[in-house]
């Protein structure tokens, strides 16, 4: 199954990079573990990093209910629109290093993700989103740590974006070079790049008699 492309979500460039599957999608964003999301602020476009997770057909983003991104759409709720957002997210696998520089590049995947977002009011929904959103940093974190309280829960802020208008772009392989540049003296190739977890260091805090997660193995 896809997404329907719109001329919105086709590119103007490289059009046989785009990936309108689901499930390309779907591995794209739930590997990331960054977004940015992008909408028009009273002073003007903003572009901000934020978490994310997906669940289903739906994709949550964090932030706080003082933040840009809550107060915005709640302006434009309370006006009878809704606050169009840009959702993105890139993943570096490699350099590109051509013998023209011309030709140099990045191997990437990426998602764009584009609609009207809303803000999560339902409690019930909302306690499955902040879930989501701590196990999309580790599986299993969600249930390995104090829920929010009371407090906490109104600080916090949740949009949520129906997975509609969609698409997402890669670029795989070696440098495309100019035949004529193939006896070139220079090195050509993919360095690649990867997010590696390193070993957990634990808090200056913490008791010592407290294991490490599995998760985190």
């Amino acid at each position: 199954m896809s997404y329907r492309p719109t001329p919105r979500t086709t590119p103007t460039r490289y059009r046989e990079r785009a990936d309108y599957g689901r499930a390309t999608v779907h591995r794209i964003l739930d590997e990331a573990l960054i977004c940015h999301l992008g909408y028009l602020g009273a002073a003007g476009p903003v572009v901000l990093p934020t978490t994310h997770a997906r669940l289903g057909e739906s994709l949550y983003l964090h932030g706080s209910t003082g933040g840009g991104p809550l107060l915005a759409a709640k302006a434009a709720r309370a006006s009878g629109a809704a606050l169009p957002v840009c959702v993105t997210v890139t993943l570096v696998d490699g350099l590109v290093l051509a013998r023209a520089a011309m030709h140099h590049s990045v191997n990437f995947r990426s998602v764009v993700v584009l609609g009207d977002a809303r803000v999560v009011e339902d409690p019930a929904e909302k306690l499955r989103a902040l879930r989501c959103l701590l196990d999309h940093i580790r599986p299993g974190r969600a249930d390995d740590c104090r829920a929010p309280n009371a407090r906490e829960l109104a600080a916090t802020g949740v949009l949520a974006l129906d997975l509609v208008e969609v698409s997402a772009k890669l670029r795989t392989g070696g440098p495309v070079d100019d035949p004529e540049d193939a006896a070139l003296p220079h090195w050509a190739g993919v360095v690649p790049l990867g997010l590696t977890a390193g070993t957990p260091v634990p808090a200056d805090d913490l008791d010592p008699a407290t294991p490490v997660p599995a998760y985190l193995g």
